[in-house]
């Protein structure tokens, strides 16, 4: 079942950043997503313990066309454009990230602010992307 509510947020490009969620909440946001025929990929971070994986995987994730020079200019780039995936909207999900935030918190933070400059960019052409960073609940 898709919250109505979840659906309407997801396509409100305004509202569109990078977020972390809780990892149960994952299908939901997918499911959502899904129904608005936004294009979805998820990244596996789980080896990704510095920069050069981190790029690697987001650049297969998204399917970043050949020449993506895999350096932080150019990921803006390549997130910033996305004419590739054709889409009205996008949720890039980057799992496992906990342990790429506490070996490498330096590049953490200058992926979330790529992230979040790229939803802005989209935001300004009315299309809304989303990066969402599934962590596992405390109690689970």
């Amino acid at each position: 079942m898709i919250d109505v509510e979840l659906g309407a947020l997801l396509a409100d490009a305004s509202q569109a950043a990078a977020y972390f969620v809780d990892a149960r909440d994952r299908a939901a946001l997918v499911e959502a997503a899904n129904a608005l025929d936004f294009h979805v990929a998820a990244a596996n971070l789980e080896n990704a313990g510095d920069k050069a994986a981190l790029l690697r995987e987001i650049a297969a994730a998204l399917e970043f066309p050949g020449g993506f020079g895999a350096n932080w200019d150019a990921l803006a780039d390549s997130l910033g454009d996305l004419s590739w995936l054709s889409a009205p909207g996008y949720l890039l999900l980057l799992d496992h990230c906990a342990d790429l935030r506490e070996a490498a918190p330096a590049d953490f933070a200058t992926l979330l602010e790529i992230l979040d400059e790229a939803a802005r960019a989209h935001a300004g052409q009315g299309v809304p992307f989303w990066a969402v960073l599934p962590l596992a609940s405390p109690d689970a």
